[in-house]
C-alpha cells in the first residue's frame, strides 16, 4: 500500500488516498482517535471520482461514532482499465430493463459473477495491507454494495464481523447458495420502489440467508433515496458488533 493524498476534512477526520499496486483507494480515520479503530469496508457500484460524495458521507458518518473507513475502486470502473464483456453485459441488461422485459439469468451472470471474482481477491489483499496499519483494528464490518461481492466476502473472509448489505443489484443464482452460508450478523436496507432492482429476488435472497441474526429495513423510495436515519442505525448495528 502506498499513499498518494492527504487531507484534514473540516471535521478533522483524516482522508488518505492510496494505491494498491494499480488499484486505488481512500482511507478515513477519526480525527480525534486515541487507539486503533475499528474498520468499515465501504463497498459501492461505481468509480471512486463518481461515488466520492456519497463515500466521503457515510465515511464521515462513521468516524463520528469511532470507526475507521475504507474503499477501493471495483474493477472495470473508473479510472481502471475496462472490460469488453462487462460493458456488453451491461448494455444488454440496460435494454432488457428499457424495454420492461425480464432480464435473463445469464446477463446476470455474464455481468456479476466475473466481477466477484475479481474484486473479492482485492478485498481481502485491500484488508490485509489496512490491518497493518497501526491506527486500524480489528473487527472489521462490511457495508454497501454490490451485494454480490458483500455476500461472497462475509463467506470467504473470518475477519469480516458483520455486514450492512444495500439490495439494489441483481444477484446470480450460484450466489444464493452462498448465502445460506452467511451466518454473520447481517443488517440488508431495501428501497422498495427501487427502479433498477429485482425486489421479489431481494426479498428471496434475504429468506436465503443462514445468519441467526439478520434484519430487513425496508423503505420507501427509489435507488437513491435511502432516509438519512438509516445512517444513524448502521453506525448503531456496528457498534454492537464492532466494539
Amino acid at each position: 500500500m502506498r499513499f498518494t493524498s492527504e487531507q484534514r476534512l473540516d471535521d478533522g477526520v483524516l482522508e488518505r488516498g492510496f494505491t494498491l499496486g494499480e488499484i486505488p483507494g481512500i482511507l478515513w480515520t477519526p480525527g480525534s482517535a486515541s487507539a486503533p479503530a475499528p474498520l468499515i469496508l465501504m463497498g459501492h457500484p461505481g468509480g471512486l471520482r463518481q461515488m466520492y460524495p456519497r463515500l466521503v458521507a457515510r465515511a464521515q458518518h462513521s468516524a463520528a461514532e469511532g470507526f475507521a473507513a475504507a474503499t477501493i475502486e471495483l474493477p472495470w470502473s473508473g479510472d481502471r482499465p475496462g472490460s469488453a464483456a462487462a460493458k456488453e453485459a451491461r448494455a444488454e441488461l440496460r435494454r432488457a430493463l428499457e424495454a420492461g422485459e425480464p432480464v435473463d439469468d445469464g446477463i446476470v451472470d455474464r455481468l456479476v459473477l466475473p466481477l466477484v471474482e475479481k474484486a473479492v481477491p482485492e478485498w481481502r489483499d485491500a484488508l490485509d495491507a489496512l490491518l497493518r496499519l497501526p491506527e486500524i483494528s480489528g473487527p472489521v464490518g462490511y457495508a454497501g454494495g454490490v451485494i454480490a461481492i458483500g455476500i461472497r466476502l462475509a463467506v470467504v473472509e473470518p475477519r469480516v464481523s458483520a455486514a450492512l448489505l444495500f439490495a439494489g443489484s441483481f444477484v446470480p443464482r450460484v450466489l444464493f447458495e452462498d448465502a445460506r452460508h452467511v451466518t454473520i450478523p447481517l443488517q440488508v436496507l431495501l428501497q422498495w420502489d427501487d427502479e433498477g432492482n429485482d425486489r421479489q429476488m431481494a426479498l428471496d435472497l434475504f429468506d436465503a440467508f443462514g445468519a441467526t441474526e439478520k434484519t430487513l429495513h425496508a423503505n420507501m423510495g427509489g435507488h437513491t433515496g435511502v432516509p438519512q436515519f438509516e445512517g444513524d442505525d448502521g453506525n448503531r448495528f456496528f457498534a454492537r458488533h464492532l466494539k
